[in-house]
């Protein structure tokens, strides 16, 4: 088969290392069927699609709603090349996933309006999916409520124009939507067990999600919180679908 591309904007390169295997695990891929692209090491050259099945977007310290101004060389490096990737696969419908800060480069490149009004703290959410998303083939699996990790400081208020909402939440409305047939986001992590998110917790404690001084209030959270099973199948249905 041809591989999957995860493409990565993490600088730190234990918890980029981790979220590469986890989706990879999550996604029940070889090795060799998931490549890793980390955007913030410097420049790389574009991708040539039909050498891929599809693409994954993973999570990133970055914002997408943040002002230009306040953007680091490296993060405008990479959301111009995300950009300039996504002008391709939305014209081609080429399979993508993006998760986390994979909603915000998809929701921005299409009008979404990303912002922090819809920010949330680090831990489980509920998330239910819609009629639209019970008869989706990343959802259809899934139960009509289940519970999924969440924190960030920014989410989408208000979907593309030319987007299905699969998945909602209260603080958080949208939590997963479809454009077209192929390309799709979720707010929520399907790619994080307990045990990785307190260890981005961990790695993140310095970086606004919450105060330092409450690290381990989160961790507990974490800790204490219901099971978190059901989203790491719509990493392992993508997959399914879309391997060729």
């Amino acid at each position: 088969m041809k591989p999957f591309v995860l493409l990565a904007t993490r600088p730190e390169d234990d918890v980029a290392l981790e979220e590469y295997h986890a989706v990879r695990r999550f996604g029940g891929l070889q090795e060799s069927q998931l490549e890793h692209v980390r955007l913030e090491k410097g420049p790389v050259p574009p991708l040539e699609l039909d050498r891929y099945s599809g693409i994954i977007v993973g999570g990133s310290p970055f914002n997408s709603s943040d002002p230009a101004e306040e953007k680091t060389a490296t993060q405008r490096r990479a959301e111009e090349w995300i950009s300039a990737l996504l002008d391709e696969v939305v014209a081609r419908d080429f399979p993508f996933l993006g998760a986390c800060y994979g909603v915000g480069t998809l929701g921005t490149h299409q009008g979404a309006v990303v912002d922090r009004t819809r920010s949330e703290e680090v831990g489980p959410i509920t998330v239910t999916v819609t009629a639209e998303g019970a008869t989706d083939p990343l959802l259809s699996q899934l139960p009509g409520e289940f519970t999924a990790y969440v924190g960030h400081k920014e989410g989408t208020r208000s979907l593309p124009a030319n987007a299905v909402l699969l998945a909602s939440g209260t603080v958080c409305e949208v939590q997963m939507y479809r454009i077209k047939e192929n390309l799709y986001a979720t707010q929520f992590h399907p790619e994080l067990d307990p045990q990785g998110l307190i260890n981005r917790v961990i790695a993140y404690k310095d970086l606004g999600y919450f105060r330092p001084g409450d690290t381990q209030t989160v961790i507990d959270r974490v800790k204490d919180g219901p099971e978190v099973g059901q989203p790491k199948k719509i990493l392992a249905a993508f997959v399914d679908r879309y391997a060729v």
